[in-house]
């Protein structure tokens, strides 16, 4: 990771272009997948999905080049028995400029491993907020997926930029959700697929009671990772804020998806921001870390104690 302290003008409201919303990187990885499969099926497939997702206008606003929010799309292949059918884990990145820096906040990543689809060569890439399970739901729920997580990294980055700035994108995933593709081995969708699944994210971010998580999301990098270059205690005590928010949180709400979600990927950077802190912040700090991200908990040990 990269010092969080490097000069970078980085402007996030400004004069709007008619500019699409992702700077988006598509991968799609097939070695799972046998011989008996045309591999240029697989790179037709990563283009359509880099077009798909980079040139499709998926809000109503306009986005300047700078403005534009970096992620990636990772599919890893396997074959599911049935020709032009596959499974597929699919990693989501999404990251977030901090200001006055070049620095990229991590803010979305995760692994979904709930997508399978069937593909064919040049066969369209076709998706409508209205009839989200199309003709054919396995063609369908590819397009279905990238969409709910497309608007799953706009909520979360508008989140971060305006208090509740997200809501209407994480209601459009949940549309999505409520009117996913239904079919053999489709799942991810349901309640009873899992307690860790995307109806479970837009569930988490749509409750009332865990409205608490949107005012985190803006207090961590609005106040918190956008002052570090100006008034680096003063963010360090905002984040701080939010470990707390997010503990009685957690503590009223025990074993939520959301909470889970929020930390993936954030163990280095909460790492270089605490351990400048004082030892009594440091200490703070460390408590609330092993309890809320406890899969990074001896990382957080070894490294703030």
């Amino acid at each position: 990771m990269n010092k969080l302290i490097l000069i970078f003008a980085f402007t996030f409201i400004g004069i709007k272009s008619h500019a699409q919303e992702l700077r988006a990187r598509v991968s799609v990885i097939s070695n799972r997948v046998g011989n008996n499969v045309d591999k240029k099926v697989f790179q037709t497939l990563q283009s359509a999905l880099n077009d798909f997702i980079n040139t499709r206008k998926w809000s109503k606003d306009n986005f300047t080049t700078k403005e534009k929010i970096d992620c990636s799309f990772l599919f890893n292949l396997e074959p599911a028995g049935d020709a032009n059918v596959y499974k597929a884990s699919l990693t989501i990145q999404s990251g977030r400029p901090v200001f006055n820096t070049s620095y990229i906040s991590p803010v979305i990543n995760y692994q979904d491993n709930d997508l399978i689809f069937s593909y064919a060569e040049f066969q369209q890439l076709l998706f409508s907020d209205t009839r989200v399970s199309g003709t054919d739901p396995l063609a369908s729920n590819l397009t279905a997926v990238v969409a709910y997580w497309i608007n799953i990294i706009l909520g979360f980055d508008y989140d971060s930029f305006s208090p509740r700035g997200g809501m209407a994108y994480f209601q459009k995933a949940q549309n999505i959700v409520n009117n996913s593709p239904e079919g053999k081995n489709i799942s991810g969708w349901k309640a009873f697929d899992g307690t860790r699944n995307r109806y479970w994210l837009a569930e988490n971010l749509l409750n009332s009671r865990y409205n608490i998580i949107h005012d985190v999301i803006y207090n961590y990098y609005r106040l918190g990772m956008d002052q570090l270059y100006t008034d680096e205690a003063g963010a360090r005590n905002q984040v701080l804020n939010t470990l707390s928010q997010l503990n009685s949180f957690n503590v009223e709400n025990p074993n939520t998806m959301i909470l889970q979600f929020f930390f993936q990927g954030k163990s280095q950077e909460l790492i270089k921001i605490f351990s400048k802190a004082n030892p009594a912040d440091k200490s703070r700090a460390l408590d609330f870390l092993q309890k809320l991200d406890i899969s990074s908990a001896s990382k957080y040990r070894d490294e703030l104690k």
